[in-house]
């Protein structure tokens, strides 16, 4: 009897820590399944070394390829299929992330795009109450298939083809060329937001895993998914956060940044990047640790967004200047994540030692909302978001701002308030009160925190993995709907 085969699309960083830093990969290796990982073509031997064993292989995701295909082939009829997917959602969920993209959007693409957002929003508008049309919106795109995977195909002759998004990225090419074959797709959800921020599928796609109830309800309000082909399997990237696998000895930690063990731990973690600065945050957060400012002695340690590395001038600058407060202010440190290479980018599992180090020795773990707060949540950690606006924003033509203070209606965003699972400060003054309450008393919102964490996640037991790994095998007990 021929062995069962599945693909696996590990298209970003996180990707690979949700596939092969976790059990799922494991659990199929175990289940008598072979398994075909299609990453980063540059990083192959890399990834075999690391994750190799009997019955897996790597091979390359040809995202050249891809892209090449996307920027040649009727590139604006392409651009506006995706740029209509991703914010067309069903007006049944909570829309804000979308819009504030269309906003965006419309301030920094080009003239020509430009004048056709009015156009654009009348179709959003059809969009988001017609599942007809949204239906029809998602087929149309079935026909832009690149081909480039067709030797893969013959190869390997796969029995599913699993997906980190439902073709969110450049994966849709790899997921319809599969469907188009006539054979089982399935996609995870690996993101925190990425339900409510990206919308429909890029491809046709037969299954899907996600988080959580909350991610469920966005796929099937939002997205129109078969409730019956959405399976709810936790977060296998946070098993090891679950279970305590990562954390380097406390001692060793802080003598890595060079930080004082008698010094309380302020943590931030940039995020929103794309939308705000940071600066005003940090500066405020430098200020008052290096001026004593707060309840107790404290130091500050900044980790930088992947999106700093993105050879964006403005975002590079930012930088620059938080390694310069690193550098001249006391008590002041600065991490930098560690990236995977190739395409994949700097939201890499090469630094989970680092990040749950960070988050499960910080006194308070501070931010913008990003998915960390629900990292840092798993491990008990007192969470502030820091909303502080920037005045004038990123204050450069044709690049579109968006003030910390209005994001709070984002849907991760008003989850994570209304679970009360940290407190947001949107001045100084209230970062100051906040930081001093948790400093004070660390056990305040800790019912809070555990509530959220079982919403959001699910399975709080470090069996995600497992659990994920054991639905896709099944799949490959069941026929492809439609068939």
């Amino acid at each position: 009897m021929n062995k069962k085969r599945i693909f696996i699309s590990a298209d970003h960083g996180l990707a690979v820590v949700y596939f092969l830093q976790s059990d799922v990969v494991p659990t199929l290796l175990d289940a008598g399944v072979d398994v075909v990982v299609l990453t980063d073509d540059s990083l192959k031997e890399q990834i075999t070394r690391r994750f190799g064993r009997p019955g897996l292989t790597v091979e390359g995701l040809r995202l050249h390829e891809a892209r090449h295909y996307s920027e040649t082939v009727e590139r604006e009829r392409q651009w506006w299929l995706q740029f209509l997917r991703r914010v067309g959602s069903s007006n049944r969920i909570n829309t804000e992330a979308m819009d504030s993209y269309i906003r965006q959007v419309a301030v920094e693409e080009s003239n020509r795009r430009r004048v056709f957002m009015p156009l654009a929003w009348g179709m959003i508008g059809l969009l988001r109450r017609s599942p007809g049309i949204r239906r029809r919106l998602v087929a149309s795109q079935q026909r832009y298939i690149t081909h480039i995977y067709d030797d893969l195909f013959d190869q390997y002759q796969p029995d599913l083809v699993v997906a980190s998004t439902p073709g969110w990225r450049f994966d849709r090419y790899l997921l319809r060329e599969t469907d188009a074959r006539g054979i089982r797709t399935a996609a995870v959800v690996v993101g925190w937001d990425n339900p409510s921020s990206y919308s429909l599928p890029g491809a046709r796609v037969d299954w899907i895993n996600c988080w959580s109830q909350l991610q469920k309800d966005e796929l099937v309000l939002g997205s129109d998914w078969d409730p019956a082909r959405v399976h709810i399997g936790g977060i296998p990237s946070y098993d090891g956060y679950f279970r305590k696998e990562w954390l380097m000895p406390r001692d060793d930690y802080f003598r890595l940044h060079n930080l004082d063990p008698q010094r309380k731990l302020i943590s931030f973690a940039c995020s929103f990047v794309s939308f705000s600065p940071n600066l005003q945050d940090v500066e405020a957060l430098a200020r008052l640790v290096s001026g004593d400012a707060l309840a107790e002695p404290a130091q500050l340690l900044i980790r930088l967004h992947p999106n700093h590395f993105w050879n964006v001038p403005l975002y590079q600058k930012e930088a620059d200047e938080m390694r310069r407060l690193a550098r001249e202010l006391p008590h002041v440190h600065l991490v930098e994540p560690v990236p995977l290479g190739g395409e994949l980018g700097y939201y890499s599992g090469e630094d989970m030692p680092e990040k749950a180090s960070m988050m499960a020795y910080s006194d308070v773990f501070t931010t913008v909302y990003s998915t960390m707060v629900v990292e840092a949540a798993v491990q008990d950690r007192p969470i502030v978001s820091a909303c502080i606006d920037a005045p004038g924003g990123w204050n450069t033509p044709r690049k579109y701002s968006l003030p910390l203070s209005q994001i709070g209606n984002w849907p991760t965003h008003q989850r994570f308030r209304e679970a009360r699972a940290g407190r947001v400060a949107t001045t100084e003054a209230e970062l100051r009160e906040a930081l001093n309450m948790y400093l004070k008393d660390p056990s305040v919102d800790r019912e809070q925190r555990a509530a959220f964490i079982a919403r959001e996640c699910t399975h709080v037991d470090g069996s995600a993995g497992r659990r994920t790994g054991e639905y896709l095998a099944g799949l490959l007990k069941l026929d492809k709907p439609g068939a």
